[in-house]
């Protein structure tokens, strides 16, 4: 099997499946104002990274970095049913810490929500700790905040 990542626009149509996939997925348990996505055009722009994985050619994951000043935000990490059990998601993470490195950008932070535990198991395992709000985010009973120095 090839895993492989590259940027790409998320208004593709294959982008926007993964994002369907995404609102889907947070749907299942989280209420429409405890989700905080970016929809295909508001993440196509130039302070935005859509980097999409790839499992033998077939768009199977993907994650946006968006540029905040001093820090990179990481949005709408999403890996599909068919590219899930193949470390897609610790890959794209990977692949994101990469990138923000190489346009020195060295902390990372996200929201995400307890009830995603598969990511917030991940989160942590690669060195993401929580703090409080950032950004413009309000203190939501739902969200976890966390970051990462890289």
């Amino acid at each position: 099997m090839s895993l492989t990542f590259g940027l790409e626009s998320p208004l593709t149509d294959e982008a926007r499946v993964l994002l369907a996939g995404s609102d889907a997925a947070l749907r299942e348990v989280y209420t429409e104002d405890e989700c905080f996505t970016l929809d295909p055009e508001e993440l196509d722009i130039p302070a935005v990274f859509f980097i999409v994985a790839r499992l033998d050619g077939v768009a199977v994951g993907c994650v946006a970095m968006v540029k905040c000043g001093d820090y990179v935000e990481v949005k709408r990490l999403f890996v599909s049913p068919k590219g899930r059990g193949h470390g897609v998601g610790r890959a794209l993470m990977e692949n994101f810490h990469l990138r923000a490195e190489a346009i020195d950008i060295p902390l990372v932070r996200l929201e995400t929500g307890e009830k995603l535990a598969a990511a917030v198991k991940l989160y942590r395992s690669l060195g993401y700790v929580e703090i409080g709000p950032f950004g413009e985010y309000d203190d939501h009973p739902a969200s976890l905040f966390m970051e990462k120095t890289l």
